[in-house]
């Protein structure tokens, strides 16, 4: 443990060694946003194909309820394969660099996804097409384990101290930016190609055209310098043997808290926008796919304009108020979710996606600094996409299928309780973990 473990309010300004890499401002925020727009737009096709044909195409059922259960749960295995990737390409991070392991963390990522947009569907290859699409879609979230992490560093790293949820903000502006360009080719195709064509072949478009947007960030990353912070650990040797061994020995506790602090992100983003889709898609509110996908595009905006105001004001009055707050609004966004979303009314449905998406975004914008700052540097890699990835298995992983109970059980109100549940749980983690807006973070 570093210095500013014992006194999270010390701040020093040591210059950089000698011959330290510096990368322009500009590069630093393309690079760590280029690579999570194409994750999160990589995450959010499987999403959007997973509500909408996935399963008619790999999990047919005469139950339309279990279909879409058993396409959902294929969702959920990725949220299994991000800690292993964090553990794998954060082991590496620690050890090797930055810069390295976040270009492989996108291959990964970018070729999974390329990969489903060529399976066969189970009409053609029976379970092997099942199979294989679950093995893909372990393949997209280990990526992501690894690519969340090295991109919230690569951009804190190269921060100036007071700047650093500012610059942290980066990588997370990368998920309505993905959302956008995602649903927006959804919407293109459902426009421009009848159902039958677009469950035919038309679902696979997205998932190729992946291949250009990762070309593209490879591009871009193959340019940057290693990071000035883990350089100069480089130089002091500093590095451990076993990064997760090490993080689990030193930071456990911080791991374990930093999880469930995240846990309402998650949570907040698949509802409002997997499990919302399905839900205003079917019966119980009957929109057309196109309509609702509009919906979501107009209410992501509200998430994309919240995520820099949250890194601006975390920078000035700290991670953990802007955190609270965006938590507590989370939580009555879930207890809203009856009275709005099961209206079935348009303007009152939107208000609950803009809400929600809104306080998604604050909450999102600070975790980019807040969690690397909980961590030295020699395990600052492992440590925060331990903990951020860790998080999605409680948030996420199975909100859209345990909402999809709850409504068809015991009403959309439900899905709202076990909303505001998580907020809650993530604010007591919150208040046990410590404020890092002036903490030194090159020990």
């Amino acid at each position: 443990m570093g210095p500013s473990d014992l006194n999270p309010t010390t701040t020093r300004s040591e210059p950089a060694p000698p011959g330290a890499p510096a990368n322009p401002v500009r590069r630093v925020a393309a690079a760590s946003l280029i690579g999570t727009t194409i994750e999160f737009y990589d995450f959010y096709v499987y999403a959007t194909a997973a509500a909408l044909v996935f399963p008619q195409l790999f999990f047919p059922s005469d139950n339309p309820t279990a279909s879409l259960l058993g396409s959902l749960a294929s969702f959920a295995i990725a949220f299994v394969a991000r800690p292993i990737g964090s553990v794998v390409f954060g082991h590496f991070g620690d050890r090797i660099g930055r810069k390295a392991t976040l270009v492989a963390a996108l291959l990964v990522m970018g070729i999974s996804t390329v990969l489903i947009g060529v399976l066969p569907t189970h009409a053609d290859a029976g379970n092997l097409a099942t199979v294989l699409l679950c093995l893909l879609r372990f393949g997209q979230g280990f990526g992501l384990g690894g690519e969340w992490g090295g991109a919230a560093l690569l951009a804190t790293e190269n921060a100036p101290p007071n700047r650093r949820a500012l610059y942290g903000m980066f990588p997370q502006l990368g998920a309505p930016l993905g959302f956008i360009i995602a649903n927006t080719l959804f919407i293109v195709l459902a426009t421009t190609m009848s159902d039958e064509t677009f469950t035919s072949w038309g679902w696979r478009v997205p998932f190729l055209l992946s291949a250009a947007l990762v070309l593209l960030g490879l591009w871009i990353r193959l340019s940057l310098a290693e990071t000035p912070v883990f350089a100069k650990a480089l130089a002091a040797n500093r590095q451990v043997r076993v990064p997760v061994a090490e993080t689990f020995r030193t930071s456990w506790k911080i791991l374990v808290l930093g999880a469930f602090s995240v846990m309402l992100t998650y949570t907040l983003f698949y509802l409002t926008t997997t499990w919302s889709l399905a839900y205003g898609t079917s019966p119980a509110l009957g929109y057309e796919r196109q309509d609702f996908l509009l919906m979501l595009c107009v209410a992501v905006l509200f998430m994309a304009a919240a995520t820099p105001l949250s890194g601006v004001l975390s920078d000035r009055f700290g991670r953990r108020p802007v955190l609270a707050t965006a938590m507590l609004g989370g939580a009555v966004v879930g207890l809203l979710t009856g009275p709005l979303l099961g209206s079935g009314s348009t303007a009152l449905v939107m208000v609950w996606l803009c809400a929600g998406l809104f306080f998604m975004g604050l909450v999102f914008g600070p975790i980019g600094a807040y969690l690397p700052e909980l961590f030295p540097t020699n395990v600052r890699y492992t440590g925060a996409s331990l903990a951020f990835n860790a998080g999605s298995i409680l948030g996420a992983s199975l909100a859209p299928y345990t909402a999809v109970r709850l409504a068809a059980a015991h009403g959309v109100g439900w899905v709202g309780a076990y909303l505001a549940g998580t907020a809650v749980v993530s604010l007591v983690a919150l208040s046990l973990l410590r404020e890092t807006r002036t903490a030194d973070i090159d020990d």
